[in-house]
């Protein structure tokens, strides 16, 4: 039997593939899900691996949001795993109804806010109904598992860092899948834990997670990578925007005149 990858909180998923700004849906999706433009939204540009976010580059990534509507957007930063699991600097977490993480390298993420007060406040603003979202890096630490999560090379599938956020349980995410030829680097890791769902996102392209399923949205296509339908000859398997995927059965869903089962390969 396959472990589910079902959420347990109350909000919403919105996990892209990087590159995001090609779809103005996927923001869209992103505000609209965390209660409209005056929404309090908060953005964390850790993986980035810069130390100083100075006004120039906080005006250009509060601009996308900006121009989308949003009147209430904050750029929320720390390296320092001490201050991160101070109640103070958790609170700026607290207190949004949306979140959402930048790209760079995903371990920096787990190394600033794994197991500290921030991270806990993250899985309220779940718990509360809010979304959080993310690009690229951002989407991969809202799996469980963290791929491509070594400090020397984001080549290396399974490295020195494999513990993501778990906001999408028993789930290994990659991204800039198509873009990057990177479609068959996930099977390493499905072959390794085949109790995982893989996820393997393309630039401009998202998943909408609400409850106990999910819908692509964006410009391209997320690929399925899951042990118990998957053979040598077929590693993966493709959904499109406007496809559905239920988590708990494991089972894609393409809109004709309504959501109806795709076929998959032979066990």
């Amino acid at each position: 039997m396959f472990s589910q990858a079902v959420p347990e909180h109350n909000g919403s998923l919105v996990i892209a593939g990087g590159n995001a700004r090609i779809s103005p849906e996927i923001f869209e999706s992103f505000i609209e899900l965390a209660g409209g433009p005056q929404a309090r939204l908060v953005v964390v540009p850790t993986a980035n691996g810069t130390r100083d976010f100075g006004p120039a580059y906080e005006g250009r990534v509060l601009k996308i949001f900006h121009d989308l509507g949003a009147t209430n957007v904050e750029l929320v930063h720390t390296d320092d795993r001490q201050l991160a699991d101070s109640y103070d600097f958790a609170l700026k977490i607290l207190n949004a109804n949306g979140v959402w993480f930048l790209g760079g390298r995903q371990w920096r993420l787990a190394d600033a806010y794994l197991d500290t007060a921030t991270e806990k406040a993250f899985w309220e603003v779940l718990n509360r109904g809010g979304v959080i979202g993310g690009s690229s890096a951002g989407a991969t630490i809202q799996g469980s598992y963290l791929v491509r999560g070594d400090t020397k090379t984001n080549t290396i599938m399974m490295g020195d860092h494999e513990e993501g956020f778990a906001f999408l349980p028993n789930s290994a995410i990659d991204q800039h899948l198509l873009r990057r030829n990177r479609q068959f680097d996930l099977v390493e890791v499905i072959e390794a834990k085949p109790e995982l769902l893989g996820i393997g996102l393309d630039e401009g392209t998202a998943i909408v997670v609400r409850g106990s399923s999910f819908e692509v949205i964006g410009a391209s296509y997320v690929a399925i990578y899951d042990s118990h339908v998957m053979t040598p000859e077929t590693p993966f398997y493709l959904l499109a925007p406007g496809d559905r995927f239920d988590l708990e059965k494991r089972t894609p869903l393409r809109e004709r005149r309504e959501y109806e089962a795709m076929e998959l390969p032979d066990e």
